[in-house]
């Protein structure tokens, strides 16, 4: 079946309402009766609450009440849920700790809410939270990941020894250790991943109505799809899914930032069920810095070593994985993607890593666009790239002789992970002449001549998308009497196009125009099952189901059909839109035979890890000097299985490699070294990547059909970040080399550079 319907390719369908301001997102919600929410946060990174006064907060006219940790203590919301559950290093749990939804007896981290007011007005609430004092005792802090695990640290938590939360390991100790004894060449290495902040256009928000009649709990906020979120704030509070009731309609960016469940959420459910009343809060950008969950933070040094022919024979990571003060429920991402991915594209035959979680008191981290892919990805080239300069070989030519072939797919990798199919020497060859690798140093020297330090960077990079945490995906499809077939789903776009997508599968499979179909994303109660948006599964999973809903939906339809004109359906045909049959006159329409009720059908599949891979090439010019870096060429070929639609495909990959590039060049989040006080709160002190960052970007697609999806589809939506983080760094060092800077860790900004060359000086 040709999926390539390239009528469809145009314009995606949600844009009008988005672009014209008619959307509605999460402080879009409004009912009859509703009181507003403000939290007041700690001010301290670690400290004992010793008192909290409400007193005057709750004089001050048009406070209802005023929320605290014994509030929470006392419904028992202590526990959140966290993913870390797979047995670590010799069997090791996972030390999680208690996180009341308002901090109780401890606060672990500046801006982790200790209490609520609830107020007739948001102002009201706002002026009431200046007035509840809270008093503390404070308690050293400690914000660095190696410092919390280094010998003699000060014990942040007794139930946390040494201040590790967990630690896991995958791979073959014994292999490498002896691997690497025997290597004609070690390369030496330690890289470090930024953390940062998701920043999404729309800062959280949520109003929570409480049914005293039904016990149901209905929530509007921003979600990217409510099953994962539900199942966690279920765990959280102990209230049967069935009675957690969610509604959204547009999502301004997620990024992985929406999938967990927050205590604010749960707090405000308190208080709607202590006042009888709807509770609304809208997060200030601030507050969005200090609690929505971070990012990346990782640390990883090791070793890869080559034999005389620089083939990989051994690859040994020690990783320190920075998750905060509380385990996120979107933890796990981090660890078993890396694991999954720890060899990149390459054919190494032994691997070991060690992930040990610190515990600190900076703001929770959890999945963030790519979830542990870009962090391995990154690590993995910065060493390719490293053993190519130590050995004196083409960067491009060492990947080259140590891809894994593509007749070796389906590939088990040393850390027991099977890559479905790729072909990394096709996606190499075709990027490198996309980008005219082979003319760089004509370029570098016209550079030279305008005092412009010129460097090349390459990433050839693979991740695991697709699989999820769902039992299987559930699709249900519905056929009225006007002819409109809808869809309905329980993944959330967040800006992705799914309505675009997922209705362009469905009208191609039943041969009809786009706007014939109808795409429901989250119906509130729905009872459907299926993974959430995240992990660039959405195609892969409920778009496959959505096929395989449209091919039921037409052999129900030539079951109707055939009722209709006293024949067999065996006797029918379908195409576009109409039944027909050579034994009657007669033509019956999709519309016609939902006539009589309205017909249904549910599709369901279960589909495995799809590997979506791809090589981006770009140059990157240094001002010697401002130490200003500039991007002035990118070039991308990517391999994300069969494309739906072309101009999707392309916003996704652009808007990945804008985040990967804000990363390399400005964001990172920075606490305070003695006093663990945030010093990034703002966007005074927080570079987010701006229009002019990635200069026109040439893309093109290398497609190689995916065996886990009847589509063919791998998913797309991460890959634009994961290469371009590698390839960003790998083209400003190799400018930089040029003059003696040999390493140099994110961000890359103007300052680091500059002082960096001056050094070598």
């Amino acid at each position: 079946m040709d999926t390539h319907d390239h009528h469809h390719d145009g314009k995606r369908v949600e844009d009008f309402r988005l672009i014209t301001g008619t959307g509605k997102y999460a402080a879009d919600w409004n009912v009859p009766g509703q009181l507003y929410g403000v939290f007041v946060r700690s001010d301290h990174a670690h400290a004992e609450i010793v008192s909290v006064n409400s007193s005057k907060a709750l004089a001050h006219p048009g406070v209802r009440h005023v929320f605290t940790g014994e509030d929470a203590v006392r419904e028992g919301y202590v526990r959140a849920a966290h993913a870390l559950a797979a047995p670590g290093r010799n069997g090791m749990k996972a030390r999680a700790l208690d996180r009341p939804v308002l901090a109780h007896g401890k606060v672990r981290f500046v801006g982790e809410a200790v209490a609520l007011v609830v107020a007739d007005s948001a102002g009201a609430a706002a002026d009431a939270a200046e007035l509840v004092e809270v008093g503390y005792r404070e308690l050293q802090a400690i914000v660095d990941p190696e410092q919390a695990l280094s010998n003699g640290a000060p014990q942040l938590d007794d139930a946390v020894p040494g201040n590790l939360v967990y630690e896991i390991e995958a791979g073959n100790e014994a292999a490498v250790t002896e691997a690497i004894k025997n290597a004609a060449h070690v390369t030496r290495l330690r890289v470090d991943s930024t953390r940062v902040t998701p920043c999404p256009m729309e800062p959280r928000a949520c109003l929570v109505t409480y049914n005293a009649g039904n016990g149901e709990y209905r929530f509007n906020l921003c979600t990217q799809g409510i099953t994962t979120l539900r199942t966690m704030m279920s765990s959280w509070t102990k209230v049967p899914e069935d009675k957690l009731i969610f509604e959204a309609h547009d999502v301004g960016g997620g990024f992985g930032q929406r999938t967990p469940a927050y205590p604010e959420y749960i707090a405000l459910m308190i208080a709607a069920k202590a006042l009888g009343q709807p509770v609304k809060w809208v997060s200030s950008r601030v507050e969005s810095f200090l609690t929505d969950n971070h990012g990346r933070g990782n640390i990883a040094e090791g070793e890869l070593a080559l034999d005389k022919d620089g083939r990989f024979v051994a690859f040994r990571l020690n990783w320190i994985a920075d998750m905060g003060a509380y385990l996120s429920p979107g933890s796990a991402g981090h660890i078993r993607n890396s694991t999954t991915c720890l060899t990149g594209v390459y054919h190494i035959p032994a691997a070991y890593a060690l992930f040990r979680v610190p515990l600190t008191n900076t703001t929770p981290v959890g999945s963030y666009r790519g979830a542990g892919r870009p962090d391995i990805a990154y690590v993995v080239e910065r060493f390719v790239d490293q053993a190519a300069k130590e050995i004196g070989m083409d960067k491009a030519d060492l990947r080259r002789r140590n891809f894994i072939p593509v007749n070796a797919f389906p590939y088990k990798t040393a850390t027991g992970s099977t890559y479905e199919i790729a072909d990394m020497p096709g996606v190499l060859s075709q990027a490198l002449a996309l980008s005219d690798w082979a003319g760089f140093e004509t370029r570098r020297a016209q550079s030279a001549r305008a005092g412009k330090l010129r460097g090349i960077g390459i990433s050839t990079v693979i991740e695991a998308s697709g699989a999820g945490n769902a039992p299987k995906d559930e699709v249900e499809i519905t056929l009225d009497a006007a002819g409109t077939v809808t869809l309905y789903t329980v993944s959330k776009a967040q800006g992705h196009g799914h309505e675009t997508t997922l209705g362009t599968i469905v009208a191609n499979a039943l041969g009809i125009t786009l706007d014939k179909v109808k795409v429901v994303q989250c119906a509130p109660g729905t009872k459907l099952i299926g993974g959430h948006t995240g992990g660039s599964r959405t195609t892969v999973g409920v778009g496959s189901v959505s096929h395989l809903g449209a091919l039921k939906l037409i052999e129900e339809g030539k079951a109707l059909a055939a009722l209709e004109l006293n024949l067999e359906p065996s006797q029918i045909q379908y195409a576009k839109g109409e039944f027909k049959s050579s034994e009657s006159k007669r033509v019956i329409t999709l519309a016609d035979i939902a006539k009589a009720k309205t017909v249904s059908v549910m599709a369901e599949g279960k589909f495995g890890s799809t590997f979506p891979n791809g090589c981006h090439v770009t140059e990157v010019e240094v001002d010697r000097e401002t130490g200003t870096p500039k991007i002035v060429s990118y070039c991308a070929v990517d391999d994300c299985g069969v494309v739906i639609n072309h101009a999707i495909v392309e916003g996704q990959v652009q808007g990945g490699v804008v985040q990967g590039a804000g990363q390399v060049f400005g964001e990172q989040i920075v606490y305070d070294k003695n006093t663990g006080q945030p010093l990034s709160a703002s966007f005074m002190d927080y570079i987010m990547p701006r229009a002019g960052l990635v200069p026109e970007f040439r893309g093109e697609e290398h497609a190689t059909a995916s065996k886990v999806s009847p589509l063919g589809v791998k998913g797309v939506g991460e890959s634009g970040c994961t290469a371009s983080i590698p390839s960003l760094v790998s083209a400003t060092l190799d400018a930089l080399q040029t003059v003696g800077v040999m390493h140099l860790d994110m961000p890359l900004t103007p300052s680091r550079i500059w002082a960096a060359m001056r050094a070598v000086k």
